[in-house]
């Protein structure tokens, strides 16, 4: 009984100790950029420097080529590839667990190619009570059991919409919101964003008729209401993610292509998108009334000489190609999100130059070239963790800096996962998944393998 008694305290303050880590500790990162969608990684104890050289890995899984970001939920991992064996085109949906990488299950379906850029699926998979959504390059949408694989529903987007499919396939990652399950389809006759029963697939409400991006959905607050921010391929929009009624829209017409990628960036009212040859737009959506309003507006020459031909700062135009005041504005990103944070941009440019914006103007504070090698379309991730970024370049390199209207700070960098070359053979490949940050841990993938790799204090 002496025993049994002197035991209790330690085991309940061990029963309290382990709850407390792993409800603190591993958060998961259940959705693309994260639990909220926001590029943040909220945990604690985790390193502050780096190994030189490579990181050490706790497992590596192979897989095939894909641009699905990974997402870890629940002790799983959840990842898209493409397989192209024996004559056949397929999609895989692949569950690991997330300790050992070992498989868990998978589902494999037909998807013969016909968009650019046959380097496999693009959006990552969305976890939400159990249920696993996840949509391929070529519009097959499936809800599928989290535990076992199991398909609950699916439907076939491009039959179903008449979708005429973007360039490079469909990229969106599917958001949740309350019973709902909302999509970039890219739909004929009102259908570029689609809300669908997140238990059955059945089509709730349907909304723009606007030719499609690539960019996942966000939420945000106004007036007291949840509002939907859609990047498509012609506009920025706030709908009602109710209805899918259209609260307020700016147009960001295509001069070639549309081609947002990246995921709109918030900070308070801000909202911000860049893309490659159509450069940045900078709005205002205050959180007291469901409108809207222009900040600035900037377009470079062309996606190499960024920052110099148009500038509109509300409603009075300031640079007109020469750049009269003498300032250099905008920015021109390709794949990466930018971060928007106390008064200030910090995105990638068209050829991998990072760089600092006023966010009140776009007007260009300092550039810097040594996060990723200077090459068009290079890419870096960023994620924000307490007062710093965690950078993953397009050489599968993580960097842990600072980032200030001073400049950058790099901190410490290693490597993580190896280039490849399916889907850029230039430059020796790249990887351009955005990986997830989850169980203290960062999860990459390139298009050959899927690693994990510790990153506890």
């Amino acid at each position: 009984m002496r025993t049994t008694r002197s035991l209790a305290p330690n085991l309940v303050v061990a029963i309290f100790f382990s709850f407390t880590c792993s409800s603190t500790f591993a958060e998961d990162w259940p959705q693309w950029r994260g639990p909220n969608r926001d590029g943040v990684w909220r945990a604690e104890r985790v390193v502050d420097r780096l190994p030189e050289g490579q990181l050490p890995l706790d497992w590596s899984v192979d897989i095939g080529a894909g641009y699905s970001g990974p997402t870890v939920a629940d002790g799983r991992v959840f990842i898209m590839d493409r397989q192209t064996a024996d004559g056949k085109q397929t999609e895989r949906i692949l569950c690991l667990d997330s300790k050992t990488g070992e498989q868990l299950w998978k589902h494999e379906y037909d998807a013969p190619y016909t968009v650019s850029y046959t380097a496999g699926p693009r959006a990552s998979v969305t976890i939400d009570e159990g249920r696993a959504y996840a949509v391929g390059a070529m519009g097959n949408f499936h809800c599928l059991d989290a535990s076992h694989g199991e398909v609950l529903w699916q439907r076939d987007l491009v039959a179903d919409f008449d979708v005429e499919l973007p360039i490079w396939g469909i990229a969106a990652s599917p958001l949740i919101y309350r019973d709902k399950l909302i999509e970039q389809v890219s739909g004929a006759n009102g259908a570029c964003i689609v809300a669908f029963d997140k238990l059955t697939g059945k089509v709730l409400w349907s909304a723009l008729d606007e030719v499609a991006g690539y960019s996942s959905p966000i939420l945000i607050q106004q007036a007291g209401q949840d509002v939907l921010v859609c990047w498509t391929g012609e506009s920025l929009s706030g709908l009602d993610p109710n209805t899918g009624k259209v609260h307020w829209a700016h147009a960001m017409k295509p001069s070639r292509m549309p081609i947002g990628i990246g995921t709109p960036a918030v900070d308070g009212e801000l909202v911000f998108v860049s893309s490659f040859y159509d450069g940045s737009l900078m709005i205002r959506a205050p959180k007291d009334s469901l409108t809207s309003k222009l900040v600035w507006r900037a377009v470079g020459i062309d996606e190499k000489s960024t920052g110099t031909q148009t500038v509109q700062i509300g409603s009075e135009t300031v640079g007109d190609g020469d750049n009269d005041d003498g300032n250099i504005y905008g920015i021109h990103s390709m794949i990466g999100t930018g971060i928007v944070q106390n008064g200030f941009i910090y995105g990638v440019d068209s050829y991998g130059e990072l760089r600092c914006l006023e966010a009140a103007t776009g007007k260009r504070l300092w550039e810097d070239l040594t996060a990723v090698p200077k090459a068009r379309w290079a890419t870096i991730h960023m994620v924000r963790q307490a007062n710093r970024v965690w950078m993953f370049n397009e050489r599968g390199e993580l960097l842990i800096t600072k980032l200030s209207p001073e400049g950058l700070e790099i901190i410490d960098r290693c490597q993580v996962i190896e280039p490849t070359r399916v889907q850029l053979n230039q430059r020796g490949g790249v990887v351009w998944t955005h990986p997830a940050y989850a169980e203290q841990s960062i999860f990459a993938r390139n298009d050959q393998r899927i690693v994990r790799a510790s990153l506890a204090k």
